[in-house]
């Protein structure tokens, strides 16, 4: 448990309620994994829960490192803009697993999931990407506050499938979005305004996989602390068949001002739980404690020390391998649990490294982490627009999504043999080659737009004018702009035909004058 009191003045000048979060925290490898590839840490500021993926000891790695980075926003002081501290902190999260993977090619396909709670004193900035889950528990009722990215909520969300065959769908396992898994992340990011009462409960879907939404609410709406709490939501996911690592962090917001006696008994002792504090408590053993996350641990151990138990952490909120009762379970049916994911880690690993991808005039199979990094130019209505991933389809799901629309490039502006291309969709690999594709596109539509609105009369008068100096017509674009205005020997000449007048168009930029000259080429 740990506390974090503060008064906050209100817009009016008055002192707002003090609030506090009491909290704990628990991971279990479960009864089928031979490691802990989920991370936890709760602190007085921060809430974060990563469940890592990937072959040998990657995912232990990657959620690892994931908590490790992110746990230094429990150091800060709250500012303003949580959701900033949040997003940047994700994104560097991201960067230092693509930094351990170009180190180590091994680790190649490795990844995590992220859901984090940051405690302002007053709301909660929240940051999700994955399928680990936050529920709200309010008034008895329990929310669910962040959406799966996964392949099945997708289809739920389309109406393809229903939430009950979601359940039991083969790559219900499939993720969407991952950190490590490109170069950006795109987290979903929210503010939760809290009240006195609320219950948080953050978990892996080692939890939420296997017990029913309904055994969780009941179990969150009983009286027991969140330690008791916590040991019963891992004693629910064993009880189920314990297919994967069970992470959990319950966590309630108390208001100090009513006198809550368990103020008193509340400390600031951060706890680390799963392959973060086994990791960190090796370095710990080593001397060497260099981030945020490994002092946490070592403030964990201590607190062991105290309190005994043989967990890691404060009494109960450790990994309790071999604290769950084996009589705990009589109260419990078969409907308080879903289906058990067999196989769940060959799913995780197999589909999110490698996504069946029917390529034209074969049977190549692609990663769909791989399709993830690769950006293509093609069509959206009438208009040019940045895709990510690539043009294939595998049956009747798309493997490509818009990333970026650009309705000022208009297909009718683009030469004949460009429209062909971007139709045909042209493949960039990178997204700072697609994007300077797009760069090329806007000024060639750009050029050829205003070479298209120039008035004849101009165009006529530029050409006539062009032969009579000897000079070469089609090969420069400056008479377009150099010929906006009638020359003085032009208006002079009554004789002069109408035609030989120029109007005045729109003028070209530098880089537009050097491809104007394509315009109209097939």
């Amino acid at each position: 448990m740990a506390r974090h009191d503060r008064l906050y003045p209100g817009p009016t000048g008055e002192v707002r309620m003090s609030l506090s979060l009491r909290f704990a925290a628990g991971s279990h490898k479960g009864m089928i994994r031979e490691g802990n590839e989920d991370s936890g840490y709760a602190g007085p500021r921060l809430l974060a829960i990563a469940d890592g993926m990937g072959g040998a000891a990657a995912g232990e790695v990657a959620s690892s490192e994931a908590i490790s980075t992110i746990v230094a926003l429990d150091d800060d002081v709250p500012g303003s803009d949580v959701l900033t501290s949040l997003g940047t902190a994700v994104q560097r999260a991201n960067d230092q697993l693509r930094s351990l993977v170009e180190e180590d090619p091994q680790l190649e396909g490795m990844g995590t999931t992220l859901t984090a709670l940051l405690w302002t004193g007053q709301r909660l900035g929240l940051v999700h990407v994955g399928d680990s889950r936050a529920y709200l528990l309010r008034d008895g009722v329990l929310t669910q506050i962040t959406q799966d990215h996964t392949w099945v909520q997708r289809l739920v969300d389309e109406g393809r499938i229903t939430e009950e065959e979601a359940t039991t769908h083969p790559q219900r396992s499939l993720l969407m979005r991952a950190l490590g898994s490109g170069e950006h992340v795109e987290p979903d990011l929210s503010i939760r305004e809290v009240r006195a009462g609320d219950r948080y409960l953050i978990c892996s879907d080692g939890l939420s996989g296997v017990v029913s939404h309904q055994t969780l609410e009941d179990t969150l709406a009983s009286y027991q602390g969140p330690q008791e709490t916590v040991g019963e939501l891992i004693q629910l996911a064993l009880r189920g068949g314990g297919p994967d690592n069970i992470t959990v962090i319950v966590a309630d917001v108390l208001d100090l001002d009513t006198g809550d006696t368990l103020a008193g008994q509340l400390s600031d002792v951060p706890v680390v739980v799963g392959a973060v504090a086994e990791n960190q408590l090796q370095l710990h053993d080593n001397g060497i404690m260099q981030t945020p996350a490994g002092r946490a641990s070592g403030l964990g151990r201590r607190q062991q020390g105290r309190g005994g138990g043989g967990e890691f952490g404060p009494p109960g909120s450790g990994d309790i391998t071999g604290f769950i009762p084996t009589d705990g379970f009589g109260d419990y049916t078969d409907d308080d649990f879903v289906k058990p994911r067999k196989g769940r880690r060959w799913l995780k690993r197999s589909f999110y490294g490698v996504l069946a991808l029917a390529v034209i005039g074969g049977g190549l199979y692609g990663g769909w982490r791989w399709t993830q990094t690769q950006y293509y130019v093609g069509t959206k209505d009438e208009h040019v627009a940045l895709y990510r991933g690539i043009s294939q389809d595998l049956a009747w799901v798309s493997l490509s999504k818009v990333e970026k629309d650009h309705p000022e490039i208009e297909l009718k502006y683009l030469p004949d043999y460009q429209q062909k291309l971007v139709e045909a969709t042209i493949a960039e690999g990178d997204l700072s080659t697609a994007r300077k594709k797009i760069d090329e596109l806007a000024v060639q539509a750009s050029a050829c737009k205003k070479h298209a609105e120039t008035p004849t009369a101009s165009k006529t008068g530029s050409k006539t004018g062009e032969e009579q100096a000897g000079g070469t017509t089609g090969t420069t674009p400056v008479s377009v702009t150099s010929k906006a205005s009638p020359s003085p020997s032009a208006t002079a000449s009554p004789s002069a035909p109408a035609t030989t007048t120029p109007t005045p168009g729109p003028s070209l930029s530098e880089e537009e004058q050097k491809v104007v000259s394509r315009c109209g080429e097939q």
